[in-house]
């Protein structure tokens, strides 16, 4: 069903529609209308990397992880499956007359804001810093979870419009105040993306931007989404936005009147109670019923596009077996081993020799958490598979040691006299081991959406420092006065620091995110060397040392790799792999205003198989605007045999590769205009850590 015949079935049930009725329609809990036989609905659902909160279900590594993949083909698979997971599901839901929370088909995902400051709780749930990487993998999940056929399989929405990224405790009052250049060079560029991928929804953020609450500012909604870049599906505040906008941000005397201004505004679905005020609102002639019967089409044109009114319902086929069936765990496998990014390797540490080894000790208080491997917004899978019990699985001759070491964080509710008993535990376990494990990080009860608690590590999930905490901290130091042979991996949802002393000290430094159920089975398979790593890092590793411009500060200035004044610990797009890849011959095959075409080779050096992800880099200057240091503009996935050498065609949109000025416009260039490519970025810090350099060429 195209989009003009979902709007005409819409417009139609909507012409029978009451007034009380159509405003039923507009909060996120649907009310059924016997009358007109419609089902209730409820809009509200999560999958950002797995059916979310209803029951079992793949669990995917959490977004930051998808994201480290650099893989947008390999991120449309997952959603293709999550969207297959769905409808399994919803089948079954409506087989048995379930309608409520959590099972419908409209999903409140991908979350595609930029993951601007490393210490905020939620840029787990992002794809990243980069507004590049952010846009294609978001169009990549949407395309995925939508599918293209007459139907859509499930209704993406991306979240939050517009610029958001904390602090949490500050978001439901807080006004992200930013330039026009930054607004359209970094925050706006991946929903304008999604909109070109036909996203379904769009949810509006609770702080405001530049004075207005995002889900009733005329600018965002009217102005820039749907005049200037044309979407057409439906608004949705975040849960209890407009309620905000009245008690929180004092932009209206009400909820009534804040009700009325998110309605006129645009935004068509309410997340919470406010739109129960829409009849006091009409009453008062605050609002007419053409916005609201306008919101009501809006609505029912993609509950259309899903089939819901349909006599041969869509997708009624998908079984419900395919709820964490083989192929999705093989999907999942698959994913996890692509997210996970070696950091340090030092003399070629890693793999590590099965039959050298007796015993492995496996410590850290994420050794044997399956919070760890979740992350947050996740479903339960029926099986999961921690990093202790991976390695046993995978180094089956040898004797596993296990052993906490830590609390994850300071509680005093578990700070006993034995505390000090589980540091000497985890000490005399390395002693014992030939080599040791030692598994730090975080989970979603730290960092995440806001927890409404806060520590001297943690602030309503937001992070205080980029250092661990300090009960694990401490727990580092003493392995390291003890064990030679440390390999150290963090499972958490952004960058950390783990200290000078430990990074200088450990053989090998992975960073495996929220790696999702399989996690600890792909985490040990690498270090047996049954796959080389290809995971890149999507976020910048600072020094915890770094001072960094505080949270609340949306100036671009200073922030991600592209305006970075400082050195990090590790670049964006940085990650290794068990051997090496050179780059030659790269040239420009064709170039006009809309794309520019490269050609290259790339050889895989080394002895063994691996996955490579190249990555082209623009640099550009203008006397008019300060201009990035490096944009990504390209990433293309290979897979390439030892010694295999493969010609490379890619196509970049000139969009990545124009200046922004003050007004926020994009202009091609008055200045020099140089392309990079290779495993990483161009600037000297990577090639340093890589010994190698990216290829380049000049546009002009």
């Amino acid at each position: 069903m195209d989009y003009k015949a979902a709007r005409e079935k819409a417009v139609s049930i909507v012409s029978q529609m009451t007034i009380d009725e159509k405003i039923s329609q507009l909060q996120y809990n649907a009310k059924a209308i016997d009358r007109l036989k419609i089902n209730e609905y409820n809009w509200w659902n999560e999958a950002c990397h797995g059916v979310a909160r209803a029951g079992v279900a793949t669990v995917f590594p959490q977004t930051i992880g998808l994201a480290a993949t650099f893989n947008p083909t390999l991120i449309g698979s997952v959603a293709n499956a999550i969207a297959d997971e769905g409808r399994a599901k919803y089948n079954e839901s409506v087989k048995y007359g379930d309608r409520g929370i959590y099972k419908g088909l409209t999903y409140w995902s991908p979350n595609i804001n930029i993951f601007r400051d490393p210490r905020w709780g939620r840029g787990q749930e992002t794809f990243g810093e980069d507004p590049f990487l952010t846009a294609v993998l978001g169009c990549a999940f949407i395309k995925g979870l939508q599918g293209d056929g007459e139907f859509l399989k499930a209704a993406a929405c991306a979240k939050h419009f517009a610029v958001h990224s904390g602090p949490e405790k500050l978001r439901h009052s807080f006004d992200a105040e930013t330039s026009e250049k930054d607004l359209y060079e970094t925050y706006l560029p991946a929903f304008e993306y999604a909109v070109k991928a036909n996203v379904a929804g769009i949810m509006g953020a609770y702080n405001r931007t530049n004075g207005k609450p995002c889900c009733a500012n005329e600018n965002l909604i009217k102005d820039i989404l749907r005049t200037k870049w044309g979407f057409n599906g439906y608004f949705v505040s975040d849960c209890g936005a407009i309620a905000d906008i009245s008690k929180n941000h004092k932009y209206a005397e009400n909820l009534t009147e804040a009700a009325a201004l998110a309605l006129k505004a645009g935004c068509n679905l309410n997340c919470g109670e406010a739109y129960a005020n829409l009849i006091d609102a009409y009453e008062e002639d605050l609002i007419d019923e053409n916005d609201i019967t306008d919101a009501a089409i809006r609505l029912y044109t993609t509950r259309a596009l899903l089939g819901e009114f349909e006599k041969n319902r869509p997708f009624a086929d998908i079984p419900y077996n395919k709820l964490n069936c083989p192929a999705h765990k093989a999907l999942n496998l698959e994913t996890a081993r692509q997210s996970i990014v070696l950091l340090k390797n030092e003399g070629r540490y890693l793999p590590l020799n099965k039959a050298q080894l007796k015993r492995i000790a496996v410590i850290g208080p994420n050794a044997l958490s399956t919070i760890a491997l979740e992350g947050n917004y996740n479903g339960h899978a029926d099986e999961y598979v921690t990093v202790a019990d991976g390695i046993r699985r995978v180094f089956d001759s040898c004797e596993i040691i296990v052993a906490d070491g830590s609390q994850i964080n300071f509680d005093k509710s578990k700070y006993y006299d034995g505390f000090n008993d589980l540091e000497s535990e985890a000490v005399a376990a390395a002693s014992y081991a030939d080599v040791t494990v030692l598994c730090l990080g975080l989970n979603r009860h730290i960092e995440g959406e806001d927890t409404g608690r806060g520590d001297d590590f943690s602030d309503h999930g937001d992070k205080k420092t980029l250092y661990l905490p300090k009960t694990q901290m401490k727990l580092a130091d003493a392995i390291c006065d003890v064990c030679d042979h440390l390999i150290v991996i963090t499972m958490c949802g952004s960058a950390v620091d783990v200290g000078e002393k430990v990074r200088n000290h450990a053989k090998a430094v992975i960073h495996a995110w929220y790696p999702g159920a399989l996690g600890g089975l792909a985490i040990a398979q690498l270090l047996a060397g049954m796959y080389s790593p290809s995971g890149k890092l999507p976020v910048t590793f600072y020094s915890a040392e770094t001072k960094l411009p505080d949270i609340t500060n949306y100036s671009m200035e200073g922030r991600t790799y592209r305006f970075l004044k400082c050195r990090p610990i590790y670049p964006f797009g940085y990650g290794l792999a068990y051997t090496e890849f050179e780059y030659n011959n790269f040239k420009i095959l064709s170039c006009d205003d809309s794309e520019i075409k490269v050609g290259l080779t790339v050889r895989n050096t080394g002895n063994m198989k691996a996955s490579e992800k190249m990555q082209i880099y623009a640099q550009y200057t203008d006397s008019r605007t300060n201009t990035p240091n490096y944009q990504l503009c390209s990433v293309i996935p290979i897979e390439l045999k030892a010694d295999e050498i493969r010609s490379i065609e890619a196509t970049i949109d000139t969009y990545w590769i124009k200046a922004v000025l003050s007004d926020g416009s994009r202009t091609e260039p008055n200045g020099k205009i140089t392309l990079y490519a290779g495993g990483h970025q161009p600037d000297e810090y990577s090639e340093g850590l890589f010994k190698k350099h990216c290829v380049k060429v000049e546009i002009r």
